[in-house]
């Protein structure tokens, strides 16, 4: 016996017959339609849901009427209800439609809310709905029914009960869901006039806002807007005017930026913020709101132009609208910081953001949390700018400030910890730096877990702090894996992927593949050109690297041109007291010593030595390759005394610093030349 009725469980056995797996449908749709391609077979089913009678109808169509299946798809997206009353297949005495007509027509006549609940849930995407979001709702817009129903247990309970005495959805018990077939769904849609349709998709839409948990940056929410967001696309939901559904709309596309799904994220931004521009203007705020989100979503996708060009409206706007000190004003002008990042021009940034931070002090006080915000973004231009010491004090400062207002295990709290160790790592304390981003590391996985694009961004930084602090093996394993994970999740010229490819080539470089290292190293290169420009400090710093490369393979002469171009190019962008400067200058220095101009190389390692013991200090590893440098050239020429004494100093300070087993300490000891790497630092 076949019925659609459960309650034939309390006379028999009962075994489900599910939907037909895709295999099933496949063959069958190929059976009925030999010339079909699996890959349009498969199109055929997913439409079709893998309905056995759907699949069945829509292959006696195609064979009889030797339509072509895209043509099909297309009449389906348009006229499902005339397609599935058609005339059913002979072994068949029913259509599609009809399969489900009889019961719904009972429904209709002796359980009116049971028929509305499915009418509801037609507006769902064809995925599990969550019981909780029809259980104690007093306000949704829908028949008096209906609202009864949501608003009483028992009621709710009997009305479930019918649909699932019909076959007409799946009860889940042990997930406590309803799931709508797709094509119960069309049916249902398609019998609505449209009055009732409205307002069934706006209850719809009412009952995904109450499930809006109002914390889209909480790891422990993320499953819970997960659920909801098909839902959310399916219903329409952007397309609602009620601001309950427009602020799920707004935490569901924080939500994708957050757990990591930046496409997704794009995406909804730019619908809700085209949707909302085109009825409300683009004054309103919640349209000003969708274009924020839209913004970050571009910017984290390297569309900086886009970015850039969008975050302007979005200031202007929100200064006419909300007023120049309005909180999110200030906002969107510290993101206008941001931009300037992108492109380069670090210094109007800083001065950018230090107003915004003056500003957010005086009006909301130093522990509001968009003053820390500010704050951070602050520290993270000081740090750019060279200012390593002072974006300590700064990040530090906030740290312990979130600590107390977002806690410890906040996506933002954790990443001024990770500025912390930056910072640190960039002051020359390259231990202390390593053993703190583990700690942010090992944070990140235990909260966000291991794909989470913060818990891969701090692989990568935790590659580069093992390889400053010596550990070449564990650089390499760390940031061959961050690779890896930004690839697979985004794909090659994603920005986090392309700094990731950067860090591997210099690890790859010190485990002595020279020549992977520099088909690396060229990738990045021109990966960072396309996405920042030829100009831009980071792609300049990608290319002190790449000379280094260059002189390790014996291609001496390539690498001082290089170096020779790149040294007052960044000298213009960053200032010739700059970190990344130096670094140039002394890589610079190495390649005159290799190629034997050695005077040369002694009078720029001189000048060198002394603007980095001025900038980092004289026991910053960076100024300590540079004497290195300065000792070998020395003793070339002749001054042994003043190049023994140089070299005596720079040990004892390499040991006292990273310790007498460190690779720096120890190649310096053998009197081979020193380099200086530049690792991209976040914007």
């Amino acid at each position: 016996m076949t019925s659609r009725n459960s309650q034939w469980a309390t006379a028999a056995r009962p075994l489900e017959v599910d939907v037909f797996a895709r295999e099933e449908s496949r063959q069958l749709l190929q059976l009925r339609a030999p010339s079909l391609d699996d890959r349009t077979a498969d199109r055929l089913a997913e439409t079709l849901g893998d309905l056995p009678l759907g699949i069945e109808q829509a292959a006696v169509w195609l064979s009889e009427t030797g339509m072509p299946a895209d043509e099909y798809l297309r009449l389906f997206e348009q006229q499902a209800a005339e397609l599935m009353l058609s005339d059913p297949p002979p072994d068949y005495p029913l259509s599609v439609a009809a399969a489900w007509n009889v019961s719904l027509e009972r429904l209709q006549k002796n359980h009116p809310a049971a028929l509305q609940l499915l009418q509801v849930c037609a507006f769902f995407a064809p995925e599990p709905i969550s019981r909780r979001l029809l259980t104690g709702v007093r306000d949704a817009p829908v028949p008096p029914e209906l609202a009864a129903a949501l608003s009483d247990p028992i009621r709710l309970g009997r009305a479930i009960r019918e649909i699932n005495r019909y076959a007409l959805a799946r009860i889940n018990h042990s997930t406590n869901t309803i799931q709508l077939h797709r094509l119960v769904q069309r049916v249902l849609i398609n019998q609505m006039p449209d009055t009732v349709r409205e307002q069934m998709r706006a209850g719809a839409h009412r009952l995904l806002a109450k499930g809006d948990p109002s914390a889209p940056a909480d790891p422990g929410q993320w499953r819970q807007y997960g659920e909801l967001l098909p839902h959310v696309i399916s219903s329409r939901a952007v397309e609602s005017t009620d601001m309950w559904v427009r602020q799920l709309v707004l935490n569901e596309i924080q939500y994708m930026f957050s757990w990591g799904d930046h496409e997704g994220s794009r995406d909804l931004a730019q619908q809700a913020y085209e949707t909302w521009k085109r009825v409300d203007g683009e004054d309103a705020e919640h349209v000003l709101m969708a274009a924020k989100l839209y913004g970050d979503a571009l910017r984290i996708l390297g569309h900086y132009r886009m970015a850039y060009e969008l975050d302007q409206r979005t200031r202007e706007a929100m200064t006419r609208t909300l007023g120049p000190e309005h909180e999110r004003t200030l906002e969107i002008i510290s993101i206008l910081a941001w931009d300037l990042r992108m492109r380069g021009d670090f210094a109007r940034a800083s001065e950018l953001d230090q107003q915004i931070f003056d500003t957010s002090r005086r009006l909301f006080g130093p522990n509001d949390v968009s003053t820390l915000i500010v704050a951070h973004r602050v520290a993270l231009n000081l740090r750019l700018t060279g200012d390593f010491r002072k974006a300590l004090e700064l990040d530090q400062d906030t740290y312990r400030r979130k600590l107390e207002e977002l806690g410890e295990n906040a996506l933002s709290t954790l990443g001024t910890l990770a500025g912390v160790a930056v910072d640190r790592q960039e002051a020359g304390e390259y231990i202390e730096a390593r053993d703190q981003q583990q700690e942010v590391v090992s944070r990140y996985e235990y909260n966000y877990g291991p794909t989470n694009p913060n818990t891969i961004g701090g692989y990568r930084g935790l590659a580069v702090a093992e390889r400053r602090a010596g550990r070449h093996e564990r650089a390499l394993e760390l940031s061959a894996k961050a690779l890896a994970l930004f690839r697979n999740r985004y794909g090659d010229n994603y920005p986090d992927t392309l700094a990731a490819l950067l860090a591997h080539s210099v690890d790859v470089r010190h485990s002595g593949d020279l020549q992977q290292a520099l088909d690396l190293s060229e990738r990045g290169c021109q990966g960072y050109a396309r996405l920042f420009g030829d100009e831009h400090p980071h792609t300049l710093g990608a290319q002190v690297n790449h000379a280094v490369c260059l002189r390790l393979l014996g291609r001496g002469q390539e690498a001082r041109r290089l170096n020779e171009r790149l040294l007052p190019a960044l000298g213009e962008k960053l200032g010739e007291n700059h970190p990344n400067v130096l670094a140039c200058s002394t890589n610079l220095a190495a390649d005159l010593y290799e190629l034997g101009e050695v005077q040369a190389s002694v009078e720029l390692s001189t000048r060198t030595l002394e603007q980095s013991r001025q900038r980092l200090g004289p026991d910053h590893p960076a100024t300590l390759a540079t004497s290195v440098n300065l000792a070998l050239g020395m003793r070339l020429l002749g001054r042994v005394d003043e190049a023994d004494a140089l070299q005596t100093d720079t040990l004892a300070r390499y040991a006292q610093v990273l310790g007498e087993d460190h690779p720096a300490t120890v190649a310096a000891a053998e009197n081979r030349p020193a380099n200086c790497d530049i690792d991209p630092m976040p914007l």
